[in-house]
């Protein structure tokens, strides 16, 4: 996922996880109906990545604007903004 305005040939995003760590402050529940994943996950805050968009292969989903409202505050959490 990126911020609007982003642009290059990185991307940012934040792991995608099973069920488990919901109760994780800030991290934010993605249900598949919403995203398009295939089962309902996990954004995980607490690992956000950043790689070449060259290595991705496909799209896994896409964030309603509102979840994506939700995970960057969860981010600003763990950086201790």
């Amino acid at each position: 996922m990126r911020r609007q305005g982003s642009r290059g040939r990185s991307r940012r995003g934040v792991c995608i996880e099973s069920m488990k760590g919901l109760k994780t402050q800030g991290n934010v529940l993605l249900q598949a109906r919403l995203t398009g994943l295939s089962k309902d996950s996990v954004a995980n805050v607490s690992q956000v990545i950043t790689l070449d968009k060259h290595l991705l292969m496909e799209r896994a989903g896409k964030l309603p604007h509102a979840k994506l409202e939700l995970v960057f505050p969860g981010i600003d959490v763990v950086l201790g903004r």
